[in-house]
């Protein structure tokens, strides 16, 4: 015969415990403390971009603008140059990423294969490249004598393969499902066939991120254009602010600057920095879905 005192209270199995409810309140303190170290120089950055150069060089910008000044943007902005080097980044950028993506993905795929011979030797010759290189001299006089000079491909040629997005690539492509390649091959696929219809649309995350890698470098890039850019409505962005900086900060210390120069020389980096970083912060936020997303889930039946 039951009894009430046999009856048991019934917990609830989705009722999370004492201590992974204590996990998740110091998880997300700790998280939004890191949120918070890392917004502040960006936000301080922002506000010295708009405060005037008193209150710059007496330290008193921190998280808000002091001193509302837009000089530096206008002098920025109100120059036809700056626009062209834009576009000319924006150009870089593209063909560099599009060039990079391709040799990349086509490598990586490639070494991906242990039953390709030769599979180690290309390998360690990738990983060799990581940390020996024929120098700045060699480099500069073979983009001379190849004619690659005041072009796109002086950009895009010799930085087309990251050896470690290339490692990161292989490493994606060999954790695939061989069982899906080798249903392909039946169905009468060829490689090229392969890696088009089966391979890259499983590997959205993966070149989503090396998109995201390669696009952050080519846009920040301004060595190889300094070096190999002969003509001046060939410079990128980067290169036209760089000679900014370089513009204000000696008119600045010889004395001899207007006020507008004073002005750019106390914000011109926080403008440059906000420049610079803008397109990409606009842009993450459309890759980074595919950061997190099953690219697996439902591939392969069970």
């Amino acid at each position: 015969m039951n009894t009430l005192e046999n009856v048991k209270p019934r917990v609830s199995a989705n009722r999370p415990s004492r201590g992974y409810r204590v996990f998740q309140g110091v998880n997300g303190f700790v998280l939004t403390l890191v949120v918070v170290v890392t917004l502040y120089p960006f936000v301080t950055i922002i506000a010295r971009s708009f405060s005037g150069e008193r209150q710059i060089r007496a330290g008193e910008v921190t998280l808000w603008p002091k001193g509302f000044n837009l000089t530096t943007y206008r002098i920025v902005f109100g120059d036809g140059t700056f626009w062209r080097s834009y576009g000319n980044t924006v150009l870089y950028t593209v063909v560099s990423t599009v060039v990079a993506m391709t040799l990349t993905t086509m490598f990586a795929y490639v070494l991906s294969k242990k039953e390709l011979r030769g599979r180690g030797a290309l390998i360690g010759i990738a990983v060799f490249t990581m940390f020996f290189s024929g120098g700045l001299i060699p480099n500069y006089v073979l983009v001379t004598s190849l004619g690659l000079k005041n072009s796109v491909w002086a950009i895009a040629l010799p930085n087309a393969i990251s050896v470690f997005n290339l490692l990161v690539m292989k490493a994606f492509f060999e954790n695939l499902p061989g069982e899906l390649e080798e249903a392909a091959q039946i169905d009468g696929l060829s490689t090229y066939g392969i890696l088009w219809r089966i391979v890259l649309p499983l590997s959205k995350a993966v070149i989503a991120t090396m998109v995201l890698f390669y696009t952050v470098s080519f846009w920040n890039s301004w060595f190889s254009a300094f070096l190999y850019m002969d003509r001046t409505e060939l410079m990128p962005a980067t290169v036209y602010l760089r000679n900014l900086i370089a513009g204000a900060t000696t008119g600045s210390n010889a004395g001899a600057g207007t006020d507008q120069l004073s002005q750019a020389a106390a914000n011109i980096q926080s403008v440059t920095i906000v420049l610079t970083a803008l397109p990409i912060l606009a842009v993450y936020p459309f890759v980074q879905r595919y950061f997190v997303s099953g690219v697996m889930l439902g591939a392969v039946k069970g």
